[in-house]
């Protein structure tokens, strides 16, 4: 199921629909009836993973938090990309109600997103994996927008686990950072990412190497400057203040957009659309939003004057 959301964010990102209906959609389907044949539907109505685990780190239990994610995020997507084709209605439905009935993330008592059923976690367990956040990154269940409670649990929890661990290990962590809008800490996990996770030939040190430091460092960077992944486009969500002047061409984002980005002294200064699919586009920079229609080809310019967006 982990594996099939990745063909929901191709769709997204390029909006191609042939593709989704030739292609990603009958695997998206048939992940999302797995996942309901595999749940426990317990007696109460509500539903959970049974048996599962926390990947390599505890025991095989019932309805961790990060398998519960993972049926969270497919099934849904799988809903969007039967509502996108006007396919399979009454199953989209079954998929949403059971999505609706997994169990809640839970806060325990240190005030961290509990890993487990049970609030087993230990402040002090530094283990590389975070694998509980899975709804923060590469998930889009948890935000500081949407969930901001919840926000400031996974904040807690990855305090405990710490900025060091494996190269893959510190390019996820720096993605989770950068999802909670938080640039400086985002930027720290960068520097250790390069300075004790990277090879002198570049290569992610696991050891001896692992593809996803590599690839997870770069998605880090980008999501520090662009973030689309809860129905708009968010402008430098996690600007470090180390990168004070800068711009960025070509960044991609879901609703098939071309984004280039100018900003000094830490504020945006313009911002460039490129439409390719002609959807409507949302932006957000701070607390300030914009909306308008798009056609496909055409680009718009937005620059940030007197505390809002404003069309050029």
């Amino acid at each position: 199921p982990w594996l099939a959301t990745h063909l929901w964010d191709y769709y997204d990102f390029t909006r191609d629909t042939s593709f989704l209906r030739a292609t990603a959609y009958e695997i998206l389907r048939s992940s999302a009836r797995f996942t309901v044949d595999y749940l426990w539907h317990k007696p109460d109505g509500s539903y959970t993973t049974a048996p599962s685990t926390s990947p390599e780190h505890g025991p095989v239990d019932e309805g961790t938090t990060f398998s519960n994610a993972v049926a969270r995020e497919i099934l849904l997507d799988a809903a969007s990309a039967a509502k996108v084709l006007d396919l399979d209605r009454e199953e989209r439905n079954e998929w949403l109600s059971v999505e609706r009935n997994l169990p809640p993330y839970k806060i325990g008592r240190f005030g961290q997103l509990m890993e487990w059923p049970k609030d087993v976690d230990d402040p002090d367990d530094h283990h590389r994996h975070v694998n509980h956040l899975f709804g923060l990154h590469p998930g889009h269940t948890l935000s500081p927008v949407t969930t901001p409670e919840l926000a400031e649990a996974a904040r807690v929890t990855l305090n405990h686990r710490g900025d060091g661990a494996t190269g893959w290990s510190m390019g996820w962590k720096l993605n989770q950072w950068a999802r909670l809008h938080d640039g400086d800490r985002a930027y720290r996990l960068f520097r250790n990412l390069i300075q004790d996770g990277t090879l002198d030939n570049l290569w992610d040190n696991h050891p001896p190497f692992q593809i996803d430091g590599n690839f997870g460092g770069t998605a880090g960077v980008t999501e520090m400057l662009l973030q689309s992944h809860l129905g708009f486009v968010h402008l430098l969500p996690a600007l470090p203040s180390a990168w004070s002047e800068g711009k960025v061409t070509g960044l991609l984002a879901r609703g098939g957009f071309e984004v280039d980005i100018v900003w000094s002294k830490g504020i945006l200064q313009t911002v460039t659309i490129h439409s390719k699919s002609g959807e409507h586009c949302s932006l957000r920079y701070g607390h300030s939003t914009i909306d308008f229609d798009t056609k496909p080809g055409s680009s718009y310019s937005v620059s940030w004057q007197h505390d809002s967006l404003k069309m050029q």
